[in-house]
């Protein structure tokens, strides 16, 4: 009997170690070298990528092929900037009083599903009420399907800044928020609010540099920072190894966030020349977040969609991110693809490519934004981002060719994340 099972586990063993799956990819999109390339074969173990081979190599009979030879093959795609708790809604502002953590938790889990299946299977949560940490820990689990997910927890901001959760309550509900809540004044509260982030399992570091779009705030882009207090924020955030990801629309927040050293601008609206040379000396990432401001713009005519205080800064500083974008591109500012999810209804992330071509960046540097440039922004260019020996098997197909028709990025007919398959 021991003899048996001792056999039966060295047959397992190498029948573990032998299997395979093995990808034929009609067309296979090379995001390092910006080429498409024909008949392609991926080879997965695991939750790895083991070899990369061209032409369609013989598969044995253990192993799993998954014929792809009329799509084209890419990365998992990488959202840098989403919120996975909510979207938009003419209701969005009572349910800041109607819905229960557990509320938020569960149509988080619908969020984080569309996103997957629309080929995102790596995000960047920027900011909500501390579920999303949940929400990332639960699909690390298996529990809920999703993307691989990179949380802020709550956003930084100050007292009446875009990202104070009591903006537009009466009175006797507004109370004075602090660093736990995330809410910091002054350089010593700023180092509390990173450090109550880092408590809570954040892995990066929100702040609203400057007003906002879709707050109870009448100013949508003056800076609402001082420069020492984010510098304060960037400095305790390296300590704890977390990067710091700035929303700022105004160009005086945004430079005062370069300056201290973000690694992140995210939207940038009114960036000016100077500001975009300060990136470039900097080194910072932009994450501009087209769709956003374009379908804020669009919400904003809606009678009744928004607020009268929102609608008026929805359709003057929504419509400007587009030329935003072209201006810092060609000017050769580091772009890393972002859309703001939430903003507009999850699963349309591909859109942002459409903004992003018309704006004059070609679709293959547009891929590389939402693959190797936002990898890197992440610090995860180790892992993912590129189809390459070693890295996650995160990879995705789409009928058509992106390169010849735009739209192709909207039919994602196959995703892997992490070795599983999760569309087919």
């Amino acid at each position: 009997m021991r003899k048996f099972f001792l056999l039966l586990i060295i047959f397992i063993s190498q029948w573990a170690i032998a299997q395979k799956t093995i990808i034929y990819c009609g067309k296979l999109i090379d995001v390092k070298s910006l080429q498409v390339l024909s008949e392609m074969s991926i080879v997965v173990e695991g939750n790895k990528i083991t070899d990369l081979q061209k032409g369609y190599i013989t598969a044995s009979s253990n192993d799993k092929v998954i014929d792809l030879k009329n799509k084209t093959v890419m990365p998992g795609l990488i959202d840098c900037h989403v919120h996975l708790e909510s979207e938009s809604s003419p209701a969005a502002q009572l349910q800041r009083f109607t819905l229960n953590p557990a509320d938020i938790a569960f149509q988080s889990t619908i969020y984080a599903k569309t996103t997957l299946l629309a080929g995102f299977t790596t995000v960047r949560d920027v900011g909500g009420s501390g579920v999303n940490i949940a929400l990332r820990n639960a699909i690390k689990k298996g529990l809920v399907i999703g993307p691989r997910v990179y949380t802020a927890g709550k956003t930084i901001a100050s007292t009446g800044g875009h990202a104070d959760p009591t903006n537009g309550y009466k009175k006797e509900l507004m109370g004075d928020p602090g660093p736990i809540e995330g809410v910091a004044n002054g350089v010593d509260e700023c180092r509390k609010a990173v450090r109550e982030r880092y408590k809570e399992g954040s892995d990066l570091i929100k702040i609203t540099a400057s007003g906002g779009v879709l707050s109870l705030e009448k100013d949508g882009s003056g800076p609402q920072f001082s420069e020492e207090e984010m510098r304060a924020i960037v400095e305790t955030a390296k300590d704890y190894g977390m990067p710091v990801a700035a929303h700022a629309h105004g160009a005086e927040a945004i430079k005062r966030a370069i300056r201290a050293g973000v690694t992140s601008i995210e939207h940038g609206t009114m960036m000016d020349d100077e500001a975009i040379e300060l990136c470039k000396k900097y080194g910072t990432w932009y994450v501009p977040t087209i769709i956003a401001g374009k379908s804020a713009a669009d919400s904003a005519k809606k009678p009744g969609y928004f607020p009268a205080i929102i609608t008026e800064k929805a359709l003057a500083i929504g419509p400007k991110i587009q030329a935003t974008f072209a201006k810092a591109y060609k000017a050769g500012v580091k772009i890393a693809f972002g859309t703001d999810a939430g903003v507009y209804a999850h699963g349309k992330n591909w859109m942002e490519f459409i903004y992003m071509t018309e704006a004059g960046m070609p679709i293959l540097e547009a891929i590389k934004a939402a693959t190797v440039n936002a990898s890197e922004l992440i610090g995860i260019s180790d892992k993912t981002g590129s189809i390459e020996k070693g890295k996650f098997a995160d990879i995705i197909a789409v009928d058509g060719d992106p390169t010849k028709d735009i739209q192709s990025m909207s039919k994602v007919q196959f995703v892997m994340k992490d070795g599983i398959v999760y569309k087919n």
